[in-house]
C-alpha cells in the first residue's frame, strides 16, 4: 500500500491545488514587490503591479529570472527578508562564474525538510528505516536536504557525507543501512567497490536508492538496481529553490512529482519564452509560493522536461515531471547537430558498457571533433579492442547522426567522482 507524507496535500484535487496556489502567489509577489528592489525593478520595467496578479492565470505576465541575475544581485540582491531573520545559507558549486547563495529562515528549512521527508516516504522511508545519506554536506544542499527529511520521517540517519567509500559500505553491512541517498554515478561507484571488496548484495539490508543532482539514464537506473539490489528513485530539486526534494519519484517510477503547494511549474519555449502546454518538451521554469528569505519568481531551470498531469498508479495528483532529458544551456552542438550526453550514456550502457565515461569536445581546423573515453569492464579488455570501438562508434553515429573517436580504456582508468559527475570537457571554449 502508497504510503505519504502529508496525504491531504499529494492527494488533493485539483481544484483545491489550484485555490492554494492562486492565495499563496497572489501574496508571494506582493512580498516580493515590497521587498526585492532588484525584482521590482523588473516587474516595473514590464509594467507589471502586484494587482495585476490574481491567480496562476496570470503568472506570464511576471518577468522571468535567471541565473545571470541571480549572480548581478549577488550576495544580498534578492533577499526578501532582514539578516536578522535568516539561519542559513546554501551555495551552488559555482563552476561557471560567481556562486549563488540562497537563504534560508528557519520556516524555509522546515519545509523544505518536509519536502525531503516526501520523498524518502514515497520511496518507502518509515521510522523502521536507516537512511544512509552520503550527498555532500557543507553549502551543497544535497546532504543537509536529506539528513533533513530523514529525521522528520524518523529513520536513523548516517550523515557520511561522500567519500571514504570502503568506510561507507562498513557501515552500510554494520548499521543495515535500508536507503541509500547519493549522487547517481557515486551510487555506481558503491555498487562498484561492493563487488570488488568481495561482497554481495546479499551482505547488505538496501532496499531503496534516492537518488539526484545529476542527468541519469534508465539504464544507468537498472545497472545500479541490479549492483546494489535496490529500487531506485530520482529525486530533483535546485539550490536556487531550495535543494533536493522539489519533486521525487513515487513507486511508479514515470516521472517526479512536483509538491506544487511550495512550487508552480511551467514549461515555456526556451527561444521565445512562449509558455507550452502539457505534454510538450521545454525548458522548466519554477515560481516558489512559499520561500520566505529567497523567493524566486518564474525561475529558468534551464532544465529540459515534459509535465503531465496523467493519473498516477501510487493515488497522487501532484503534477508529474519527466527526468530532465538535457539542458538548454549544457546541450552540446556539434557540427551542428544538438547533442545531450545523456544519449551517449544510453548508447553505451545499451551496448554493455559501465556509465563511466568522458567526452571530449575540441576544434581542429575549423571543425569540430569529438572524442569519447569509454571504460570496459574486466570481460571486454579481451579480444580485438579496435573491433569494439568501430562496432560502438557506429553505434553512437546511429543515436547522434555524426561520427565520433571512441577510445576504449582500462577498467578504473577514468576518475571516479563521489559528488556529480564531470561527464563533458568542452574545449573549444578557450579558442573563442
Amino acid at each position: 500500500m502508497e504510503r505519504y507524507w502529508n496525504e491531504e496535500i499529494e492527494t488533493m484535487s485539483r481544484e483545491d491545488m489550484k485555490k492554494l496556489q492562486d492565495e499563496r502567489l497572489v501574496k508571494q509577489v506582493k512580498h516580493v514587490y515590497e521587498n526585492v528592489p532588484y525584482y521590482r525593478n523588473l516587474m516595473d520595467e514590464k509594467g507589471v503591479k502586484p494587482e495585476d496578479i490574481k491567480s496562476t492565470e496570470d503568472l506570464h505576465k511576471l518577468p522571468f529570472l535567471t541565473k545571470a541575475d541571480l549572480r548581478d544581485a549577488y550576495p544580498y540582491g534578492l533577499l526578501a527578508k532582514p539578516l536578522s531573520e535568516c539561519v542559513r545559507i546554501q551555495s551552488t558549486s559555482g563552476t561557471t562564474g560567481r556562486r549563488v547563495v540562497a537563504f534560508y529562515t528557519q520556516n524555509d528549512i522546515d519545509l523544505w525538510e518536509d519536502c525531503c521527508a516526501r520523498a524518502i516516504t514515497a520511496a518507502g522511508g518509515t521510522n523502521e528505516d536507516v537512511c544512509q545519506v552520503c550527498y555532500g554536506y557543507g553549502l551543497f544542499t544535497g546532504g543537509p536536504g536529506l539528513n533533513g527529511g530523514s529525521h522528520k520521517v524518523g529513520c536513523l540517519t548516517l550523515p557520511m557525507s561522500s567519500g571514504n567509500t570502503e568506510r561507507q559500505i562498513q557501515f552500510m553491512i554494520d548499521l543495515q543501512s535500508t536507503i541509500l541517498c547519493c549522487t547517481p554515478s557515486y551510487a555506481a561507484y558503491i555498487g562498484e567497490t561492493l563487488h570488488d571488496m568481495g561482497y554481495t548484495t546479499d551482505d547488505i539490508k538496501l532496499k531503496a536508492g534516492i537518488f539526484g543532482a545529476e542527468p541519469w539514464t534508465e539504464e544507468m537506473r537498472r545497472s545500479i538496481e541490479k549492483s546494489l539490489g535496490i529500487k531506485a528513485y530520482d529525486i530533483y530539486g535546485l539550490t536556487e529553490t531550495s535543494g533536493p526534494g522539489v519533486s521525487f519519484e513515487c513507486s511508479e517510477q514515470t516521472g517526479m512529482h512536483i509538491n506544487e503547494d511550495h512550487f508552480i511549474p511551467e514549461i515555456i519555449n526556451p527561444e521565445t519564452g512562449e509558455v507550452l502546454p502539457d505534454g510538450e518538451t521545454g525548458e522548466l521554469v519554477f515560481t516558489s509560493i512559499t520561500k520566505e528569505a529567497f523567493p524566486l519568481l518564474r525561475y529558468r531551470t534551464r532544465d529540459l522536461c515534459v509535465l503531465t498531469r496523467k493519473k498516477c498508479s501510487c493515488g497522487r495528483t501532484l503534477i508529474k515531471m519527466s527526468k530532465p532529458m538535457g539542458r538548454s544551456d549544457d546541450m552540446l552542438i556539434i557540427r551542428g547537430v544538438n547533442v545531450f550526453p545523456s544519449q551517449i550514456e544510453t548508447v553505451l550502457i545499451e551496448q554493455g558498457y559501465t556509465p563511466n565515461y568522458l567526452i571530449e569536445v575540441d576544434r581542429v581546423n575549423n571543425t569540430d571533433t569529438l572524442d569519447i573515453s569509454v571504460e570496459m569492464n574486466l570481460e571486454q579488455v579481451s579480444g580485438d579492442v579496435k573491433d569494439k570501438e568501430k562496432s560502438l562508434a557506429v553505434a553512437i553515429k546511429t543515436m547522434l547522426g555524426i561520427s565520433p573517436k571512441v577510445h576504449l580504456v582500462a577498467p578504473k582508468s577514468i576518475t571516479r567522482s563521489e559528488g556529480k559527475a564531470v561527464r563533458v570537457i568542452d574545449r573549444r571554449k578557450l579558442h573563442d
